[in-house]
């Protein structure tokens, strides 16, 4: 007897550009730095103003 059997091959691709996983990381960083930068100028400069 033959049997006919339904087989699904699944198959996965993982894209991994490491380059645009680099400047994504830059430029998150840059948004991390510039805004500690700006809280720290508010604390520095701005909050003595006003005691």
């Amino acid at each position: 007897m033959i049997e006919d059997k339904d087989v699904r091959v699944e198959r996965r691709e993982t894209k991994e550009d490491r380059g645009l996983v680099a400047s994504t990381f830059i430029k998150y960083t840059a948004y991390l730095v510039i805004f500690f930068g700006i809280i720290w100028f508010i604390i520095s400069y701005l909050l003595p103003m006003f005691q």
